[in-house]
């Protein structure tokens, strides 16, 4: 007995001492920039109702595009655009290497995918937005078919 109790206390003694010494992996779901994925892929809801948590930082969102002079805006969701509810929305401004690369009116009135800097206090025309997704990067289409 005094033998088992001697080669569990050296096995003790031997995990407890073993130096840990780990360096951080990136995570796979964290942006090359370091920012954790889910601060970065965002609902708009989520912009809606606390936008100074998102102020400056940039933010992937999905949401429904409208295109349309003084209305360039990304929408909660597409009954928000066709009942005017601009508060549901945000005005967006695309990069110009976006408009250089992209045929913008391939994502009029689609559900996107976009990237690009939020800015609460740039209100859109005439103030009427939730505030401004600026410089867009990426604007790709969200369509997916469930079948």
């Amino acid at each position: 007995m005094k033998y088992i109790i001697l080669i569990l206390l050296v096995f003790s003694l031997n995990a407890c001492s073993q130096n840990k010494t780990t360096t951080k992996e990136p995570k796979e779901n964290e942006k090359e920039e370091g920012i954790p994925f889910h601060e970065f892929n965002i609902s708009i809801i989520k912009l809606i109702s606390t936008p100074e948590k998102y102020d400056g930082k940039q933010v992937q969102v999905i949401g429904y595009l409208n295109l349309e002079f003084e209305g360039n805006a990304i929408y909660l969701h597409k009954e928000d655009y066709s009942k005017g509810i601009s508060q549901n929305g945000f005005w967006v401004n695309f990069s110009k290497e976006t408009t250089e690369k992209k045929n913008l009116k391939n994502y009029n009135k689609k559900y996107v995918i976009i990237v690009g800097t939020f800015d609460m206090n740039a209100r859109g025309h005439m103030g009427m937005f939730g505030g401004t997704i600026k410089n867009i990067t990426r604007l790709d289409l969200w369509d997916f078919d469930y079948k």
